[in-house]
């Protein structure tokens, strides 16, 4: 019965590690930042961000987000990469482009406090001031702890409660001291039961770095339509920088659900995907 229990403990720890997903390390607050060496195209990489970083160190705000913007056309998108040319956005006076690629940039490093003050600071200066409905404490308590750690970094933490729970396993079953069995019970318990709670928080994380469902509005203004259609009624307009859900998509339509519950129907072309 003992070699089944810790069979069981050792395929579940081999399921855990194919979850893991590479770390990407963070830039400072308003810096341009390095960045790996990466070659493609034309111009290597490497050379296309220094140019970036000296235009926008130089005060060129809009030639370093073109050329972010021609680096990320190239699949290298990243953490650094992604805050960097929402610096460069927002000095320039984009400020939906500049909350568009915060927010990406927030996906990949949730615990960066930096990115979060940067990205408070561009969502002041957006027109739409919208009350948001109210949710339970707990939620977002669960979800501001879940925030404090990327995907990558839960799904390490539960792989070494799953080490730790494995070793308590072991001591429960092979130890002959009563309060060593004891230890080594409890201990397997409080590590199963945290093991659950990190590998929900890492899925959780997961989910949200994949949703395809938050987009942020980038024209100037659009009004949001009753229904699919230019002639529809008009229900109330949002303006550049504001963050919608998408509920529904038809056609070249994407029904929207602001934060205080209004929803109502936007042209694709005025919302960017996150």
């Amino acid at each position: 019965m003992k070699r089944y229990v810790l069979c069981l403990m050792l395929l579940l720890g081999l399921g855990t590690l194919r979850a893991q997903e590479p770390a990407d390390s963070l830039p400072q607050r308003d810096e341009a930042v390095g960045e790996p060496a990466q070659t493609t195209g034309d111009v290597p990489a490497d050379e296309l961000w220094d140019r970036a970083n000296t235009a926008y160190i130089n005060g060129d705000y809009r030639g370093a987000a073109e050329i972010y913007g021609e680096i990320l056309d190239r699949g290298l998108g990243s953490v650094k990469l992604y805050y960097n040319l929402a610096n460069a956005c927002f000095k320039e006076g984009q400020t939906g482009r500049a909350i568009l690629f915060y927010r990406r940039a927030l996906r990949l490093a949730p615990g960066n406090d930096d990115i979060r003050y940067n990205l408070s600071v561009a969502e002041a200066r957006t027109k739409d001031t919208i009350e948001r409905i109210p949710e339970f404490f707990l939620v977002g308590w669960v979800r501001a702890v879940r925030h404090a750690m990327s995907c990558t970094a839960w799904s390490v933490l539960s792989l070494v409660v799953l080490a730790c729970g494995l070793a308590l396993a072991l001591l429960y079953l092979l130890a002959k001291r009563l309060s060593l069995r004891k230890t080594g019970f409890y201990g397997t318990l409080a590590a199963v039961l945290l093991f659950v709670v990190t590998t929900s928080f890492a899925a959780g994380e997961r989910r949200e770095m994949l949703d395809d469902t938050q987009a942020v509005v980038m024209s100037l203004s659009t009004a949001v339509k009753s229904s699919p259609d230019n002639a529809s009624t008009d229900l109330f307009v949002l303006h550049e920088g504001t963050v919608v859900k998408i509920t529904d998509r038809l056609g070249d339509w994407c029904e929207v659900t602001i934060a205080d519950g209004k929803k109502g129907w936007l042209e694709s072309r005025t919302i960017e995907v996150i």
